[in-house]
């Protein structure tokens, strides 16, 4: 086995094995069936706050909003209601989204009242401090009266009131840009003879695990927050896990927050985070008992006099995790850290840039597909140099081929001979016999970030290309069991064994491209590296079936320019690449194998 075949071996064998044991050994794990119908308990908590004594423990209320008078939210981009019902903004929906790309399908619905299938809601108030007891400050249960505007809109905030009878009165004032980030600012005035502390919270609660959860180890789903620049994130499991390990004591993980930061929940594509002023206590929390996940922002305790008002702000994003949205609130609204809320994972170093050039590409083109295309293009210039040596070795090795077989005839069964006398001829000819994996190598980290931008990016999501490719961040549609649709015959879904050889365009293409790429060499005289590299590119091509079509799509660009730089760097190092030659002798020799 020459070294050139050794090395092209090795780096295809290693990402193989990367592939199988990312996308084989842990899938995304199934949901178990639920019941969409099922009997929701109608039941919130208040938050975990300071108070002059000791930091109140979560208390239960039962609420029922379903009757209670509603103001609405309508902007360009989201419409939804406020319910005067503890004040709780409980539906809201996204109009730039559609569940699927079928033609009426539903719009995005994010937050959704209880009573519903899956509640998900936001909750302000005050928790009680010196003077007061729970029943004087606005909670879950409170039924707020509306003061002026019914209608909330970038142009018209709206105002709840609430006196408590005993000389104080609540406002709360909320309003929404045009985007996604609403802002709620609480004020009590004191006209009673008392000095009273209270403090002012925020609750986003959401009532079991979603049902849409991908629960997919690449992807973070549940409960987020970021604290003085350090990002935290627990899984629905994990902040079960804790809740259940914790039973004896506290079963919420709070933090203090200095300087700036924020919590909640963050799914696929969709965000609801609580945006507190500086310093405020973060809490992340699973209650068992009701099987609600909750996080809370708790902000200082604060002394109100008689004749006083005092106000908190806090804000609330609930939407979409548009790239371009999160980094504008980021630099220009002071929401630190906000871009982190997208999950670029442990390689961000590789995500932030490759996913910025994607956008780049795409917003000068106009098309995700070719700004794919022409991402893997810069790539490959990028690594043009790297790859240029590495080509010029492999092409060096072929010249030294002859002085290589002389060195094993002389050599003869002693290998350490063999292998000095190859050190020796790679000393003096300045040439690297490991050089030839770089490029295949470097391709890895690079794969696997891409594969963690296509996946978790909203901008990607049923981004078209061309013709039958209408979603990049899902599996080429057209299949090879239904002659790519002129068969009356529907394809298997996705999951299923059949779906396995359901092939699209795409991945046969890919598997193509890598095969032409083999055949720039010889094939090697060993039968086993024979039949390795023979099949090779139609094991990847069933492997990489299933992947997003804009993943394949880069594969198989990438695969292109590939053998293009290879075949004119060998030419320009005097060996010229018998490709249709080396494409008959394969086909040569499973001639004689069935001989």
């Amino acid at each position: 086995m020459d070294d050139q075949n050794k090395n092209l071996l090795l780096a295809t064998a290693l990402s193989f094995a990367v592939i199988l044991v990312w996308f084989v050994m842990f899938p995304p794990a199934e949901q178990p069936a639920t019941d969409p119908n099922a009997a929701v308990t109608a039941e919130a908590t208040t938050p975990v706050a300071d108070t002059t004594a000791e930091t109140a423990a979560a208390v239960a209320t039962a609420v029922t909003v379903e009757d209670a008078p509603r103001l609405t939210i309508e902007t360009p981009r989201v419409s939804g209601s406020i319910s005067t019902t503890g004040g709780r903004i409980d539906t809201l929906a996204l109009k730039d989204y559609r569940e699927t790309q079928e033609e009426g399908s539903d719009i995005v619905s994010m937050l959704a009242p209880q009573g519903s299938a899956n509640p998900y809601y936001t909750l302000f108030g005050w928790a009680p401090g010196q003077g007061l007891s729970i029943d004087q400050v606005p909670g879950a249960n409170t039924q707020w009266s509306v003061a002026g505007n019914q209608t909330l809109t970038p142009e018209t905030p709206v105002t709840l009131v609430w006196d408590n009878g005993n000389g104080l009165t609540f406002r709360r004032e909320m309003a929404i840009d045009e985007n996604y980030m609403f802002s709620i600012a609480q004020s009590v005035e004191n006209t009673s003879a008392a000095t009273v502390s209270l403090a002012p919270y925020g609750v986003i609660a959401r009532h079991g695990e979603p049902q849409d959860a991908k629960n997919f180890f690449i992807l973070h789903e549940g409960l987020i927050a970021m604290a003085d620049g350090e990002l935290s994130e627990q899984s629905y499991g994990d902040a079960t896990d804790f809740a259940v390990n914790q039973r004896e004591g506290a079963r919420a993980e709070v933090t203090q927050v200095e300087e700036a930061g924020w919590v909640g929940f963050t799914d696929h594509y969709w965000m609801a985070t609580l945006i507190p002023e500086a310093g405020f206590k973060s809490v992340m929390k699973y209650d068992e008992r009701r099987d609600i996940y909750q996080t809370e922002t708790v902000q200082p305790t604060q002394t109100l006099a008689p004749g006083a008002t005092i106000t908190a702000a806090t804000q609330l994003f609930a939407g979409a995790k548009e790239w371009e949205t999160i980094r504008a609130y980021e630099n220009n609204a002071g929401v630190a850290g906000f871009i982190d809320s997208i999950d670029w994972g442990w390689f961000f170093f590789f995500t932030k840039p490759i996913f910025w050039l994607l956008h780049t590409l795409n917003a000068m083109i106009g098309n995700m597909g070719w700004a794919i295309i022409g991402l893997t293009v810069v790539i490959k210039l990028l690594v043009f140099p790297l790859a240029y040596k590495s080509y010029a070795s492999m092409a060096k090795m072929k010249e030294l081929q002859p002085q290589m077989e002389e060195l094993k005839k002389a050599a003869g069964d002693d290998r350490q001979k063999m292998q000095q006398g190859m050190m020796e001829l790679y000393k003096k000819e300045k040439v690297n016999p490991a050089a030839g994996c770089l490029p295949i190598l470097i391709q890895i980290p690079i794969f696997f970030s891409l594969y963690k931008v296509i996946f978790v990016t909203l901008e990607l999501r049923h981004a078209p290309w061309a013709g039958w490719i209408t979603d990049l961040s899902a599996p080429d549609p057209s299949s090879i069991l239904n002659l790519f649709g002129l068969l009356a015959f529907t394809p298997p879904e996705p999951g299923s064994l059949l779906a396995i050889i359901s092939l699209g365009v795409m991945p046969i293409l890919l598997g193509i491209s890598m095969w032409l790429q083999q055949k720039l060499n010889p094939a090697p005289t060993d039968p086993t590296q024979q039949m390795i590299f023979a099949w090779m590119p139609w094991v990847f091509m069933f492997m990489l079936g299933g992947f997003a079509s804009g993943l394949v799509l880069y594969w198989i660009t990438n695969n292109m320019i590939t053998f293009t730089q290879q075949y004119l760097i060998m030419r320009s190092h005097g060996y010229k690449p018998d490709v249709f030659g080396n494409i008959k002798s394969s086909f040569k020799r499973k001639e004689k194998a069935k001989e």
